[in-house]
């Protein structure tokens, strides 16, 4: 597992859009595994740039992503296909029918089919993670077990409470998702976690200890061959980390 510590949370943007960058330019067919939530943001905007002013081209990518909440629309600005259209796709001369966000409205079950067989024939060149404060990956909350494939997840508590400041009120939080399992995150050929915010015990867990954890599913980047986590100095100093 690659560590780096970057000095701030531009940087750690930057450094992350670099890996994406290079695996689009060496394999522009590529399918690139994608995250939502606040920490990735940063490199999305960094990779439209590129994209705009440098001549990054998506045009031949293929995305998929990590997870969507049950019962939101993707019409729903909380949703993450709208995520994903606001922050990356609307910004970049990706062809839309080549992403594939799973539907979080209809029959759940189906909709898990449909989400299992796009990951069952995908080769994810990358993926990209976020982590939780609990240290979930995806919608992986944890607990004894883990799943290998796409599945509903009941969201923690911990989770909801996160949440909640992208919606109006806590009641409005989705209880449910589905999400890649783990066996899907740890079958991409390289992983790519962008950490920022207040993630301290999870990358405790994560940097200074050697368990594998079901209970912190974070920890299982450290059984991947190519893992590369960038987080900011300020949070590597807080939990005492020195590379």
């Amino acid at each position: 597992m690659k560590v780096i510590i970057a000095e701030n949370y531009q940087q750690v943007s930057s450094l992350a859009a670099d890996v994406i960058e290079q695996v689009v330019r060496q394999e522009p067919e590529c399918t690139l595994g994608l995250a939502t939530g606040s920490s990735p943001v940063g490199m999305y905007q960094e990779l439209a740039r590129r994209c705009r002013e440098e001549g990054l081209d998506f045009s031949k990518v293929h995305s998929v992503n990590l997870d969507e909440y049950v019962g939101l629309e993707p019409t729903h600005d909380q949703s993450y296909r709208y995520f994903m259209d606001d922050n990356l796709f609307n910004h970049i001369n990706i062809d839309k029918a080549n992403t594939y966000v799973a539907k979080g409205v209809g029959d759940v079950e189906e909709n898990l089919r449909e989400f299992n067989a796009v990951l069952d024939k995908a080769d994810i060149a990358v993926q990209v993670l976020g982590v939780g404060p609990d240290g979930h990956l995806g919608f992986n909350e944890p607990g004894e077990t883990l799943y290998d494939g796409a599945h509903k997840e009941v969201l923690d508590e911990s989770t909801i409470d996160a949440n909640q400041r992208f919606f109006a009120s806590r009641d409005d939080v989705p209880r449910y998702a589905v999400t890649m399992g783990m066996g899907n995150i740890m079958r991409a050929r390289k992983l790519l976690m962008v950490v920022s915010g207040k993630k301290q015990e999870a990358m405790k867990a994560l940097l200074l200890s050697d368990r594998i954890d079901p209970k912190c599913p974070v920890t299982f980047l450290r059984l991947h061959r190519d893992a590369t986590v960038i987080l900011e100095k300020s949070l590597a100093d807080e939990i005492g980390y020195k590379g």
